[in-house]
């Protein structure tokens, strides 16, 4: 059996509609790939509350987290992947860096598709393009 990690990422959207996209850094596992931000879920930890305590420690922010969006199982490099997709809610205006990615793009539904995204993304990326206009 392959062993699992638990995962936990937060779609970050702006008033515009575009989502917060994260490309990971050189010299990390999926170095170049994009993802939306999030980290592991420790030992004994609730799913938000690891989403909450990764985006202050990665991004500097505090947030609400919001509805489950989607949780899938991916298998990357014989590891599944068991990642939950949350909505998030912004409790300021804040500005947002990363101390994990290179570079952070705000992108429209439409240019979700533009960047290449870390396998395990790739469910929710499916369902934000779903259920957002194309323009």
């Amino acid at each position: 059996m392959d062993p699992v990690i638990e995962v936990v990422a937060g779609v970050l959207t702006r008033a515009d509609g575009r989502v917060l996209a994260c490309r990971r850094a050189p010299g990390r596992s999926a170095a170049g790939q994009w993802e939306f931000p999030g980290g592991k879920v420790e030992r004994d930890e609730l799913p938000e509350a690891a989403l909450a305590r990764e985006l202050h420690e990665e991004l500097a922010i505090d947030v609400v987290v919001g509805e489950r969006i989607d949780r899938s199982t991916t298998t990357v490099g014989g590891t599944e992947i068991d990642l939950a997709s949350y909505r998030i809610h912004w409790l300021s205006d804040q500005q947002v860096a990363s101390s994990d990615h290179d570079e952070l793009r705000w992108l429209s539904p439409t240019e979700l598709a533009d960047v290449r995204w870390a396998e395990p993304d790739l469910p929710t990326v499916r369902l934000l393009q779903a259920e957002r206009p194309t323009g």
